[in-house]
């Protein structure tokens, strides 16, 4: 980064609102994109195979229905820049934090390989719709999923380490709420993937709406796993500056 005193900010922002805004557009995408597959293409967006009672969509229809894809589309499209570059700042942060310490500088490693994964799964299955092409669609779901718990363990560890040698009351906020939402994401999963099973396997009635319930849980909690970034780089800013003349390239 180059020196502050040198550089003429064009763009100046506290990561706090960075992070606000970089989880609000999917939150603000999903929630549009339910409500409005609820309104306007109920039998559409509830439908199942055996056609049983439903009375929830799951996400993949909700996104796949039109304008709601759109919606998902544009919302998801602006949040990947900015997730890029807090998986990048995250790794910066732990090869700084555990210099000299081989096993968290790897986890730190497999923990920005875990998230950039994650986000290419979520442009997966957000720009492939499961009506166009559902098996692309469901593996990138499986890379969201696979990718996403496996950044939550490494996550957890890493800030299981750092709170071992921090008197920080943020440090230790952060690790209680990253570790409380990855059992609550862990559990939700399983139900989720139980409820799905279960429906396919004896179609009745409301286990489906139960699994898009359990689906939307899992996605929120990873929305807010992401959001902790707000106490780990609250004092932090994100800046787009200008060179001095004699540094341009």
């Amino acid at each position: 980064m180059l020196g502050l005193d040198r550089d003429r900010p064009l763009i100046r922002l506290q990561f706090t609102h960075f992070a606000v805004a970089t989880v609000c557009l999917p939150l603000f995408g999903l929630i549009t994109c339910i409500v409005a597959s609820l309104f306007s293409h109920y039998n559409e967006a509830t439908y199942t195979h055996c056609q049983v009672s439903n009375y929830l969509p799951s996400i993949s229809a909700a996104i796949s229905l039109t304008p709601e894809r759109y919606i998902w589309r544009f919302c998801v499209g602006l949040h990947s820049a900015p997730r890029f570059l807090v998986a990048f700042a995250y790794f910066s942060f732990y090869r700084g934090h555990f210099e000299g310490r081989l096993v968290e500088q790897l986890v730190s490693g497999l923990t920005l390989l875990a998230s950039l994964s994650e986000n290419m799964g979520l442009l997966l299955l957000t720009y492939v719709s499961s009506t166009e092409t559902y098996s692309l669609h469901k593996y990138g779901f499986v890379i969201f999923i696979a990718s996403s718990i496996l950044h939550m363990i490494c996550t957890c560890r890493l800030w299981q380490v750092i709170t071992r040698h921090s008197l920080g009351m943020e440090e230790r906020k952060s690790y209680r709420w990253k570790y409380q939402l990855f059992l609550f994401n862990i559990l939700f999963c399983l139900c989720a993937g139980y409820f799905f099973r279960r429906h396919n396997k004896y179609c009745e009635t409301g286990i489906y709406t139960l699994f898009a319930l359990c689906e939307y849980l899992v996605v929120l909690s990873n929305m807010a796993f992401h959001m902790t970034a707000y106490w780990d780089f609250g004092s932090k800013e994100v800046m787009v500056a200008i060179p001095p003349e004699g540094k341009r390239f």
